[in-house]
């Protein structure tokens, strides 16, 4: 029996679901699907306020997305230091940062030309 692949849309409301879970704060999901030559179709950004909350968020992502789906990430690093952990489900890329190093790299910067929706929470960011 094979298993059903999920759509992007799934995985999406599952990764928001799973930063939601753990009051990730300030998240952004970029469009990159219109802009040529990129990596994935989409990135999810948010930001944890320490090491530790970094850690929560990149775990609760993962288990509910396997929970509900079975996917597991391709690639997960970052995680040593828990500054900027990248968690790669192909398609679909997830950056969880600490806020300065967000901040310091500035990504929605970079990708400017994405489409940008600002996801809203119940945590006060």
């Amino acid at each position: 029996m094979q298993k059903r692949k999920t759509s992007a849309d799934e995985l999406i409301a599952l990764i928001l679901q799973g930063i939601e879970e753990v009051k990730g704060h300030n998240i952004n999901l970029l469009d990159l699907r219109e802009i040529e030559n990129t990596v994935c179709d989409y990135f999810i950004i948010c930001n944890g306020t320490s090491n530790t909350h970094v850690n929560a968020i990149v775990s609760s992502i993962q288990k509910t997305v396997s929970k509900a789906s079975k996917d597991k990430p391709w690639h997960v690093e970052g995680t040593e230091n828990a500054e900027w952990v990248l968690m790669d489900y192909v398609n679909i890329v997830v950056h969880v940062f600490q806020k300065h190093i967000r901040e310091f790299y500035d990504i929605e910067g970079l990708w400017g030309d994405a489409k940008f929706t600002t996801i809203e929470s119940s945590v006060n960011n």
